[in-house]
């Protein structure tokens, strides 16, 4: 069903305004940051800059977005869930870029502002198959389902945000991702929600190319996670008749298989699998002989790929889902045989003890 011409109005001006508050405050926010000492200083061989840049840009993204949802977007139980919990987030995100907060604390918040969003109604309790569009409920298992989602979501993309505009711009693909999707299923509140932020990566992406003038830091990068993580579950997962629950799986498909990827890796090398390391895809692409920007251009191009992908699954016939499917496997194997199996660049002995990231959240700029 393609958008009337109301609904494609607000979607413009929702990416607008949150695409021009992104791109006007964040030369502020960065005089902001440098004010208060969110400045991300290149201690290890991890770090792709060579001098200290200010962190902290993610709060230009923050109110970008919540202004455009405010204006554009009408207010519910579950939408204001939403944002207290994207709230605390921010808020924690903010102070761990000035300060550095424990692990445990991090952790804490982010499954606190999971839980506020479940207790006004985010939650999915029921999984799809992807053939057949019936819903089988998942019962007491949908409040741990929803926690470990939210959390693992946050984190991803906080993973990921390790060369210059990674983050923001797989962010962006995926938001942009999901607003097609939310398009085609018929949930103009959602799609309006994700043309913000939208708008709102885009916006902060000029600041944060190579290179990059400010990063966004924990406030950024964790925001992000949650809010595609919690948009998700409103706008795809609740669609049990309509769509599977693969396409959020292949909207945010980079990050998250890049999380999944370092927690068994450093299990397996008798590590925890909180502690950072240079095995990460962007640091094995440059392993590869690639520089920054050529690693950055990969990993949208597979974004994107896995993003149409998620688009087309969201089709009615089984045929074309099955084809979908089959070509995310091949991406799938293409990056295990030329990426992963790539060993990365070895690192000093001293970085283990520099690099003390053990919640599962590590320091922006690797």
């Amino acid at each position: 069903m393609f958008p009337n011409m109301a609904l494609w109005l607000k979607l413009l001006l929702s990416a607008g305004v949150a695409f021009g508050v992104s791109l006007l405050m964040t030369p502020p926010v960065k005089l902001f940051a440098e004010k208060v000492g969110a400045i991300d200083v290149p201690k290890d061989d991890r770090r792709m800059h060579d001098h200290p840049i200010p962190r902290m840009g993610g709060l230009a993204i923050v109110l970008a977005f919540f202004l455009s949802v405010l204006l554009f977007v009408p207010m519910s139980t579950p939408l204001l869930g939403m944002l207290l919990g994207a709230v605390i987030i921010a808020v924690m995100g903010a102070v761990d870029d000035i300060v550095t907060l424990n692990a445990w604390v991090k952790l804490a918040g982010q499954i606190l502002a999971a839980v506020v969003a479940i207790r006004c109604g985010v939650i999915f309790d029921a999984i799809t198959n992807p053939f057949t569009g019936a819903p089988f409920s998942i019962g007491f298992w949908s409040i741990p389902m929803t926690i470990i989602w939210i959390v693992a979501c946050t984190n991803a993309v906080n993973l990921i945000d390790g060369l210059d505009g990674l983050a923001v711009g797989v962010s962006g693909i995926s938001s942009l991702t999901m607003l097609v999707v939310a398009l085609f299923v018929s949930e103009p509140k959602i799609s309006i929600i994700l043309a913000g932020l939208t708008g709102a990566c885009l916006g902060f992406m000029p600041y944060n190319m190579n290179p990059a003038k400010i990063f966004m830091g924990d406030v950024g990068s964790q925001f992000l996670g949650y809010v595609l993580s919690t948009v998700s579950i409103l706008g795809l997962f609740k669609f049990h008749a309509i769509i599977s629950f693969l396409i959020p799986l292949l909207a945010l498909a980079v990050p998250l298989a890049d999380t999944i990827f370092a927690f068994f890796r450093r299990i397996l090398h008798g590590q925890s699998p909180f502690h950072a390391d240079k095995g990460h895809f962007h640091h094995r692409l440059m392993a590869m002989g690639l520089n920054q920007k050529q690693a950055v251009a990969v990993l949208y191009g597979i974004s994107a790929v896995l993003g149409l992908m998620a688009v087309l699954l969201a089709g009615t016939k089984t045929s074309v889902r099955f084809i979908c499917l089959i070509t995310a496997l091949i991406i799938s194997i293409c990056i295990w045989f030329f990426v992963l199996r790539k060993k990365p660049v070895s690192s000093n002995s001293g970085e283990n003890a520099k690099s003390s990231k053990t919640s599962g959240v590590e320091h922006k700029k690797s």
